[in-house]
């Protein structure tokens, strides 16, 4: 199992669950202390430093993922972050970016390299995180907000587009 910011937080709960259920568990994160407070406290999570908005990070995050669990079975899109919080006009367009490329834009970049691994596997599955602001939206917040209404119609569409190959989304 892959996890995307899993160094704290839903991530974090993410992996030990995994873990405690028995499967092999490698975490990216960005966050450099909380990648070695992990190390001490649950040194059998494997871990990377990760920028889930960086192709190259990407595909060496999954050279080190398959290498050292085997293959991969799961990849949990959890990496995101909060973005700017002011009017629509106040943005400045490398806010908007930057959310959207941590936010979706690593959701699709994450996806597109996992799948072929995924296809290999025995009982594969991908799951996006998105947040209630992708079903209602969130003043004061449009790239968040936009970022996550994405993540649900990209859950929605790889759902029908890989499950004939019976990878769940």
């Amino acid at each position: 199992v892959l996890i995307t910011a899993g160094a704290s937080g839903i991530g974090l709960a993410t992996a030990r669950a995994f873990v405690r259920e028995g499967a092999r568990v490698m975490i990216c994160d960005i966050d450099g202390a909380a990648l070695a407070a992990l190390a001490k406290s649950d040194p059998q999570i494997a871990q990377v430093t990760c920028d889930v908005a960086d192709l190259a990070a990407i595909d060496a995050l999954f050279s080190t993922t398959v290498s050292r669990l085997g293959g991969l079975d799961a990849l949990i899109n959890n990496a995101g972050i909060a973005g700017p919080t002011a009017r629509c006009e106040e943005i400045a367009p490398d806010q908007w970016d930057r959310t959207l490329a941590v936010n979706i834009g690593g959701q699709f970049n994450c996806a597109r390299v996992a799948i072929p691994h995924l296809r290999r596997s025995a009982n594969p599955s991908i799951v996006n995180l998105s947040s209630a602001a992708g079903r209602f939206g969130f003043p004061l917040r449009t790239p968040y907000a936009a970022s996550k209404w994405a993540v649900i119609g990209f859950t929605k569409t790889l759902a029908i587009e890989l499950g004939e190959a019976g990878i769940r989304v």
